[in-house]
């Protein structure tokens, strides 16, 4: 049982050498190390059936291509208003091809033109590959969104505000999970656990780039939304408070950055190399695949938690069987708080998770001694 178990877990950090969500040809272009891929983006004015080109990075060869591209796109209704498209594009840029993100901003209706439908502009951002640019889909689509109050027919604010807002794409919408990663190397495991233990995290002596970088890496790394829970999030957030007492405070003043209040565990320590890798080779993309495999297994080994604590509730075997699979797994103390947050409602399965606690909190004394 348990020599399956760290076979799958081996399986779910090693992304970059088996054939998963990247193909064989991506991963060994990923295992050199690469200095930065390059980004484009471009965006048009849509009217009725026509598109006007209003800025782009593209060569003068690439960007009719596009052009003629994004009209078949439109002329088939496969771009949607607010809704991000992507898909895989040939150009005549030195990738040839590269992953496509548009996206249809609508422009608002006015009462003196109640009849516009479908007018408003086409942002395209390119770089990377299809697969890859579909991890950050949810940071794409709000980062074009946040273009949306600044766009005019006239754009009359391209130079200060649209051009350099979309240059910057590829560093904000995308690089943000490898900053943090180079940013604390070996100290990741702990923002890791932070962020499954629905710790608070504070950040001082940084700029607000670095701030929200943090932020954003630990909403990433959370199971919030993922996993079903029979309470709400806040009152889970509530239990983890008052377990833990104290927040873990990160110090960017000081190189290494320095940490205050730092728990981890084995199960998050476990993955920290797996990162540092794809951090050293510059593949944010790669980086977003093992933070997604992090995120399954810690699922995984909830879900099987739970079904632990509905067997043992009947049996003293499977009660062992749970204390074995805590031992093992390296993740007992968030599961256990995941576990009491969502039974406790439900007596019988908090007494299960007393007993396991308590032997847990045996198991690490005798570590320590």
């Amino acid at each position: 049982m348990f020599t399956s178990q760290t076979s799958s877990f081996q399986e779910s950090i090693d992304v970059d050498e088996r054939d998963g969500d990247f193909d064989n040809e991506e991963i060994a272009g990923y295992s050199q190390k690469i200095q930065h891929i390059n980004s484009y983006y471009a965006i048009y004015y849509y009217q009725s059936t026509s598109l006007t080109l209003l800025d782009t990075s593209l060569a003068p060869e690439a960007e009719p291509e596009l052009r003629s591209y994004i009209s078949r796109r439109l002329s088939k209704g496969a771009l949607l208003g607010g809704m991000g498209n992507i898909a895989t594009v040939e150009l005549s840029i030195p990738e040839q091809a590269v992953g496509c993100y548009c996206c249809l901003l609508e422009q608002e209706k006015s009462p003196q033109q109640p009849e516009v439908d479908g007018n408003g502009c086409v942002v395209c951002l390119l770089g990377g590959s299809e697969k890859g640019l579909n991890a950050f889909r949810i940071e794409l689509d709000k980062y074009v969104q946040g273009l949306q109050d600044s766009l005019t027919p006239e754009m009359e604010n391209l130079e200060t505000d649209v051009r350099p807002y979309l240059s910057c794409w590829y560093e904000e919408a995308v690089m943000h999970i490898h900053r943090v990663v180079q940013l604390l190397q070996p100290n990741v495991g702990y923002l890791l656990h932070a962020a499954l233990s629905h710790k608070l995290v504070e950040v001082t002596g940084a700029d607000e780039r670095t701030k929200a970088d943090v932020a954003r890496f630990i909403k990433a790394a959370s199971l919030q939304g993922l996993v079903q829970e029979d309470t709400s999030t806040a009152s889970m957030c509530n239990v983890m408070s008052e377990e833990s007492h104290t927040n873990l405070i990160i110090d960017f003043s000081t190189t290494p950055p320095a940490l205050t209040n730092a728990v981890s565990n084995r199960f998050c320590d476990d993955w920290i190399q797996a990162f540092l890798n794809a951090a050293e080779r510059f593949n944010p993309f790669l980086l977003r695949q093992i933070l997604e495999n992090f995120k399954l297994k810690a699922i995984q080994d909830m879900n099987n938690l739970k079904r632990f604590i509905r067997q043992a509730e009947m049996s003293h075997y499977a009660l062992f069987r749970c204390c074995l699979f805590l031992q093992n797994c390296g993740n007992g103390d968030v599961l256990l708080q995941n576990a009491r947050a969502e039974h406790s409602n439900f007596p019988e399965a908090c007494g299960i998770i007393n007993v396991l606690e308590e032997f847990l909190g045996e198991q690490a004394q005798g570590t320590l001694h």
